[in-house]
């Protein structure tokens, strides 16, 4: 599905990636795990196209993710949930949710299909729907953030560090909406980055080490254990 052909990138002239190459498939829950700064986030910014690859190649699909523009990449069915979960404060929590499918021109029976599957993943939303976004803590708005993923996330979801900060109660929610997901789109690829690998416990099928920007696990494809770790 999702193939990193030796990529390497650059912020402010510092190398941030060094050469990954790995391949995601469909079906799979892969975690990224590596310190603060160890190039996790810059991964899925660079697979969203908010980060230009200095060189490498992102393929999703059969397609050269370097010719789609970053505003694009959603259409392809990818969802991204960045760690800031920024919510538009003057949109209720509803709208914050339809709004990457309105602004791909989506039909509304296939958005309100696509709510209706956000909300059976993710039931906590229902309560929260006509809730201003600048009304959400921090964890519903995690919440909230994987929810708007999966609105337009229907083939790949990108989520950054979706259990930092959040409270005992919150993160077993969390990670029983993963679960859920996995069931109701046993087709659908997630990614995960995380700093503490552990808040994870046995959700991912395959774990990742990215350090100082590189994988210290062998490459090759992820839901083939190329480095498991076990949570208990």
């Amino acid at each position: 599905m999702l193939k990193l052909h030796r990529i390497s990138a650059k912020i402010a002239g510092i190398t941030v990636l060094r050469k990954i190459e790995t391949e995601f498939r469909a079906g799979s829950l892969v975690a990224v795990v590596g310190r603060n700064g160890a190039g996790k986030t810059t991964l899925l910014r660079s697979i969203m196209g908010l980060i230009q690859l200095d060189e490498g190649r992102i393929e999703f699909g059969g397609r050269d993710l370097a010719r789609i523009p970053d505003y694009r990449r959603a259409s392809l069915g990818i969802g991204y949930a960045p760690e800031e979960r920024i919510m538009f404060p003057t949109f209720t929590v509803e709208e914050n949710l339809r709004l990457p499918c309105d602004v791909l021109g989506m039909p509304g029976r296939e958005i309100d299909a696509r709510l209706e599957r956000t909300l059976a993943v993710v039931p906590q939303l229902k309560d929260m729907l006509q809730r201003s976004g600048a009304a959400l803590s921090g964890g519903q708005g995690k919440m909230a953030a994987l929810g708007r993923a999966l609105m337009a996330g229907n083939k790949l979801v990108l989520l950054d560090e979706p259990f930092q900060g959040l409270a005992p109660v919150l993160a077993n929610q969390y990670a029983e909406s993963l679960r859920r997901l996995r069931d109701l789109n046993p087709e659908l690829c997630v990614v995960v980055t995380e700093s503490n690998g552990s808040l994870l416990r046995d959700l991912p099928d395959t774990t990742l080490t990215l350090e100082r920007g590189e994988l210290i696990s062998s490459a090759g494809v992820a839901g083939q254990h190329l480095h498991e770790e076990q949570y208990r």
